[in-house]
């Protein structure tokens, strides 16, 4: 039977980001988010059949097993800028740690001002980097990684969906400075609408994801050890 086969979850999961594709290559708007469609489309599909999650993730598993790989090829972009990386070295660095910095900052406060539980400030800590360096993250500091995954997915599509307006709007013209906010706040699926953008914005936003989950491995403990 196909609901005991781990085919199911593979299966249905590319038919529905392939939907979801098909629906943003027509409309153009980035509110369409073929990630955002795509779940959409599978929660329904296990509500309105009452299929357990479980069976689901036997095929949805595999496919997580290729996040680590997916996000190591980001690589071919960055390496092909490297001219670019070396120009405006100093630039960069500063924009990632600021970004990171930032981000852990206001995850805090806001965690503060809606009386957060700790154990959920932790969870939200590693929201802005790619989702296998972000459940490490939210282990090592004693978050819950299933929180920490749900916060991962809706930063990286909200990234998507506002960047190019918050580019338009603020009059952010640099390539590189547009790729290396991407990439910091909205990690690898922020980068795949950098990747639209342009090549130096996708292979800055890619650089960005990795230099920000390395960060964020660095400052989130002594964050959590200093603060909470």
């Amino acid at each position: 039977m196909l609901l005991d086969n781990a085919l199911f979850g593979i299966i249905i999961s590319l038919l529905a980001f392939n939907f979801g594709l098909f629906i943003y290559k027509k409309t153009k708007l980035s509110v369409f988010n073929p990630i955002l469609i795509s779940i959409f489309i599978i929660v329904f599909i296990l509500l309105h059949f009452d299929i357990p999650l479980e069976t689901y993730d036997k095929g949805g598993k595999i496919i997580s097993f290729f996040l680590g790989p997916a996000t190591v090829v980001l690589a071919i972009p960055m390496y092909k800028q490297l001219p670019q990386l070396k120009n405006h070295a100093k630039a960069i660095s500063i924009g990632i740690i600021t970004g990171v910095i930032t981000s852990i900052t206001v995850v805090f406060l806001l965690s503060k001002i809606f009386r957060l539980t700790d154990s959920l400030l932790r969870s939200l800590i590693p929201k802005s980097i790619t989702t296998p360096i972000g459940i490490a993250v939210s282990e090592s500091v004693g978050g819950i990684p299933p929180i920490t995954v749900i916060c991962i997915i809706i930063t990286g599509i909200l990234g998507a969906i506002i960047a190019p307006f918050v580019c338009k709007t603020f009059k952010i013209h640099h390539k590189v400075a547009k790729g290396i906010a991407i990439g910091t706040a909205s990690h690898a699926v922020g980068t795949s609408k950098a990747l639209e953008m342009g090549e130096t914005e996708g292979a800055m936003s890619s650089l960005s994801i990795a230099l920000t989950g390395f960060i964020t491995v660095l400052f989130a403990p002594l964050f959590v050890h200093l603060l909470l």
